[in-house]
């Protein structure tokens, strides 16, 4: 059973990371099955508490009823009669749905490959680039940290201290000006020949104009240390934020022209579901997803094992 979410043979590695999405994933997986076990009858009832969950797991109102309406139709057109049916038929209807979003960055077509990533306060930022930055290592690239976060007094030092975690090169200033910063940056990787560039930006909040229009500033610079540049615009999320996720992803979206987002914290009281939401509502590719505070905690999304931890499947 769910035969159709394993691509690839599993190794000890990837049954560990399962494991760990799946654990952070708890909640929902836990509700939903034991909403939809075996020989329980499907009636209305039934769909009622399923859409429940599903809302309160943060898939929101559209994705919900595009969830739903596909589920009624694979249990009419197999002929469904009981309830543990149902959690194969939404297994189904959310890969549709979770699929086109997973697409692996590729950094190969330009060298230095420019990352800017941003995000609002605490979404995860600093952190995410330090574990990206290993990430492309593993991969045999050469990287260097721009400190681009200049607002507030710790980021510097944080990403100094991920910088000689991973032993990568930080470009950063004492003081000035976040797109001086990261044009330094650029010019810097130009010059020693780096593969990959990760650009460090302030947090801020979507309300907050002037920050919004700083940031703009920022994506201007870099394209004129190097045209075409950043080639991935990466949008931090903090998968515990729910539906605000989706305002952050069309805020910054129509600020910054968002190519990818990273979603982080899936560990603990996350729910998970907002995927599915920015899926109907606003698509954009999950390049990565976190579920720990570890160097190995984030790695590339795969919708067939998002899918599977989300609703607990063995």
């Amino acid at each position: 059973m769910f035969s159709f979410l394993k691509k690839t043979p599993a190794t000890a590695e990837s049954k560990s990371w399962l494991t760990r999405l799946t654990g952070g994933l708890a909640r929902t997986g836990g509700q939903l099955t034991a909403l939809l076990v075996p020989g329980g009858r499907i009636d209305e009832d039934l769909y009622e508490e399923l859409e429940t969950i599903l809302i309160t797991a943060d898939v929101g109102m559209d994705a919900t009823r595009l969830l739903l309406a596909d589920v009624r139709r694979q249990v009419k057109e197999q002929h469904l009669t009981e309830a543990g049916q149902l959690k194969e038929a939404l297994a189904h209807a959310l890969l549709k749905l979770l699929q086109p979003l997973a697409k692996p960055l590729q950094t190969g077509a330009h060298k230095p490959f420019v990352i800017m990533l941003c995000g609002v306060n605490g979404a995860g930022k600093t952190t995410s680039i330090g574990k990206l930055a290993k990430h492309f290592q593993s991969q045999g690239k050469s990287v260097l940290l721009a400190a681009g976060d200049t607002f507030r007094a710790a980021a510097r030092e944080q990403l100094m201290e991920w910088g000689k975690r991973n032993d990568v090169t930080v470009i950063a200033q004492q003081s000035g000006d976040a797109a001086a910063v990261i044009y330094d940056a650029v010019q810097a990787a130009q010059a020693r020949g780096i593969d990959v560039v990760l650009a460090d930006t302030a947090g801020r909040l979507t309300t907050q104009a002037h920050l919004m229009e700083e940031i703009k500033k920022v994506k201007r610079v870099i394209a004129k240390a190097m045209p075409e540049a950043p080639h991935e615009v990466l949008l931090v999320l903090d998968a515990n934020t729910g539906q605000n996720a989706l305002s952050q992803v069309k805020a910054f979206d129509d600020a910054l022209e968002v190519t990818g987002l990273v979603l982080t914290k899936l560990d603990g009281t996350a729910k998970g579901g907002v995927i599915a939401a920015i899926a109907k509502a606003h698509p954009i590719a999950v390049r990565f997803i976190g579920v720990g505070e570890g160097l190995d905690d984030l790695r590339p999304f795969v919708a067939e094992d998002f899918v599977a931890a989300l609703l607990g499947l063995e």
